[in-house]
C-alpha cells in the first residue's frame, strides 16, 4: 500500500465522522430559523468555546501563520497580539448583544443596526459589506485545503478535488443542521487539531534541532534578523502595528461573532468563554515554532510559497510516516472546515435575513426563508470554491484584506449599542466612504507611511461621521423655530 493511499483513507475516514456527527446533530430546532440560525438561543459554555475559538483555528492558522513566521520572523507575533485584544471584545460586547437579540429577536448583525437606526437600507448596507468581507475569508480555507490534499498526497488528490472534498462535507452538514451541527463539529476537530499542532510543533522542533530553545538558540546565530523587528523582510512598526488594530477591532464587527452572541444561553456565559478564550491564542504557539524551524530548513532553497512551510517540514524534512502525516491532514483540515462551516452559514443568512429579507423577499415565510437561507450555503461555498480556484496569493494577505473591510461597520456598530446620538445618516456616509478608500488604497494607490490601508480608511470613516453630525446639528439648530411664547 502506498503512503499516499494510507493518507488519503486515514482522511477519508476523518471526513465521514465528521459529516456523520454534523448530520446527527440535527435536530427539531433546526427547521425553524431561530433553530437553525441561533440554535435556539441556548448553546452553553463549551460548546460556544469552541465556536468562537474557531475563528482563530483556521486554514490561516495551520498555513498562513507558520508561512509568515518563515517569510517574515517576528513580525508573525502580530498575531498573538491581536488575539489579546479579543477577550476584550467578547466581554464588553457580547452580553449587551445577546441580551438585545434576546429580547428584540435578532438574529443578524444587520438586524440589530437596522432596528436601532429604523433603516432597513442601512441593515442592508452591513449585510453587504458582511458578505464581501465573508466570502474572501471562505476561500481562504476552501484554498487551504485544497492546498493540504495536493500536498500531502503527492499530487494524487489535486488542488480543485481537495477543496472541493471539504465544501461538500461542510456544505452539507451546514446544509442540514444549522449552528448544532457547526457547534458539535467544532467541537471534534477543535480537540483534533489541538493535539495536532501541539505535537508537531515540539516533534518538528526536537527533530530538527532538539528542541524549541536549540531552534532560537541557531536562529540567533545564524539569521538574527528573523527574531527582532522590522523581521527579514523590512516589515515597519508601522504596519506591524495598524495591523493588530484593524484585527482587533475589524475582529469585533465580524457578522459570524454577533451570531455567536445570539446563540449564547445568558450574559454570564460569554463573559466565561472571554475568560477562557486567550488559550486558544496560545494553542497558535506551535504552529509558529513550525515557521521558524523553518527558516534554517530551506535557508539554501526558499520556499515559492510560505503558506507551505507546515507540509513541507513535515513531508520532506522531519520525514514523519504517512501515518502521522494522515493526522497532521486531518488536524489541519478540521481547522479549515471549522471555520469555514461558521463563514459558510453566517454569509447565508446575511445575504438572505439583510440583503434579500427586505427586497425580493419582502414577506417570505418562514419556511420559506430557512430554505432558501440553506440553499444560499451552497450556493455561496460554491462562489468561495471557484475564486479558490484561481489560486489566490498569501492566505494572510487576504485575510488582512478582508479585515480591512468589515472594520469599517465600527462606528455604526458602536453606536447601536453605546453611542445613541449618531445618526443613521452620519454613520451611513461613514461607511460608504470608508469602504470606498480601503478599496482604493488596497487595489489602486499605496497605503500612505505603509500603514495597513483599513486603519486610514477607519479614520475618514470617523472623520465623515463626526462632520455629518456637525453638519446634522447646524442644520437642525438653523431650521428650529424660535419659541416666541410669553414667559
Amino acid at each position: 500500500m502506498s503512503d499516499s493511499v494510507i493518507i488519503i483513507g486515514i482522511t477519508l475516514v476523518y471526513l465521514i465522522m465528521v459529516l456523520v456527527v454534523g448530520l446527527r446533530a440535527r435536530g427539531q430546532s433546526s427547521s425553524s430559523l431561530e433553530g437553525y440560525v441561533a440554535g435556539g438561543r441556548h448553546v452553553g459554555v463549551v460548546i460556544l468555546f469552541f465556536i468562537l475559538g474557531a475563528e482563530i483555528f483556521s486554514a490561516f492558522a495551520f498555513l498562513g501563520t507558520p508561512g509568515w513566521a518563515y517569510q517574515h520572523g517576528a513580525p508573525a507575533f502580530y498575531i498573538l497580539a491581536y488575539l489579546s485584544l479579543v477577550p476584550i471584545t467578547i466581554w464588553a460586547l457580547g452580553p449587551r448583544v445577546a441580551k438585545l437579540g434576546r429580547e428584540r429577536g435578532y438574529l443578524t448583525q444587520g438586524d440589530m443596526i437596522a432596528d436601532h437606526y429604523r433603516s432597513k437600507p442601512l441593515g442592508m448596507l452591513a449585510g453587504i459589506i458582511g458578505v464581501v468581507a465573508l466570502v474572501p475569508y471562505l476561500t481562504i480555507q476552501i484554498a487551504g485545503a485544497g492546498l493540504l490534499f495536493q500536498a500531502a498526497t503527492d499530487g494524487m488528490v489535486p488542488f480543485w478535488l481537495g477543496g472541493l472534498l471539504a465544501f461538500v462535507v461542510v456544505a452539507a452538514y451546514v446544509f442540514c443542521s444549522g449552528l448544532s451541527g457547526i457547534g458539535w463539529t467544532n467541537l471534534v476537530q477543535g480537540v483534533m487539531m489541538i493535539a495536532i499542532a501541539w505535537f508537531l510543533g515540539l516533534a518538528i522542533s526536537e527533530r530538527l534541532y532538539g528542541g524549541v530553545g536549540e531552534m532560537f538558540t541557531q536562529l540567533q546565530q545564524q539569521a538574527p534578523e528573523y527574531l527582532t523587528m522590522p523581521g527579514a523582510t523590512g516589515m515597519g512598526w508601522g504596519y506591524f502595528s495598524t495591523a493588530v488594530l484593524v484585527s482587533a477591532f475589524g475582529g469585533a464587527m465580524w457578522p459570524h461573532l454577533f451570531m455567536k452572541f445570539y446563540s449564547a444561553d445568558s450574559g454570564k456565559t460569554l463573559r466565561k468563554v472571554s475568560v477562557f478564550y486567550p488559550l486558544y491564542a496560545y494553542l497558535l504557539v506551535p504552529l509558529l515554532f513550525i515557521g521558524f524551524a523553518g527558516i534554517l530548513a530551506f535557508a539554501d532553497s526558499p520556499l515559492e510559497r510560505a503558506d507551505t512551510v507546515l507540509l513541507k517540514m513535515v513531508m520532506e524534512v522531519a520525514n514523519f510516516s504517512p501515518w502521522v502525516i494522515g493526522l497532521m491532514l486531518s488536524g489541519a483540515l478540521a481547522a479549515a472546515m471549522s471555520t469555514g462551516a461558521n463563514l459558510a452559514h453566517t454569509a447565508a443568512i446575511v445575504l438572505v435575513r439583510d440583503v434579500m429579507g427586505p427586497t425580493v423577499m419582502k414577506g417570505a415565510s418562514e419556511k420559506t426563508t430557512v430554505s432558501v437561507t440553506r440553499w444560499s450555503v451552497l450556493g455561496l461555498s460554491l462562489a468561495a470554491y471557484l475564486i479558490a480556484l484561481l489560486n489566490p496569493g498569501s492566505l494572510v494577505m487576504i485575510l488582512l484584506t478582508a479585515y480591512g473591510v468589515i472594520i469599517q461597520l465600527f462606528p455604526m456598530v458602536i453606536g447601536a449599542l453605546f453611542l445613541p446620538r449618531l445618526r443613521r445618516a452620519s454613520v451611513m456616509a461613514g461607511a460608504l466612504i470608508g469602504s470606498l478608500a480601503f478599496l482604493l488604497m488596497e487595489f489602486v494607490w499605496s497605503s500612505p507611511l505603509g500603514w495597513h490601508a483599513g486603519v486610514w480608511a477607519m479614520l475618514l470613516n470617523v472623520a465623515a461621521v463626526a462632520a455629518w453630525q456637525q453638519l446634522s446639528h447646524a442644520s437642525h439648530n438653523g431650521l428650529r423655530v424660535p419659541d416666541t411664547s410669553s414667559h
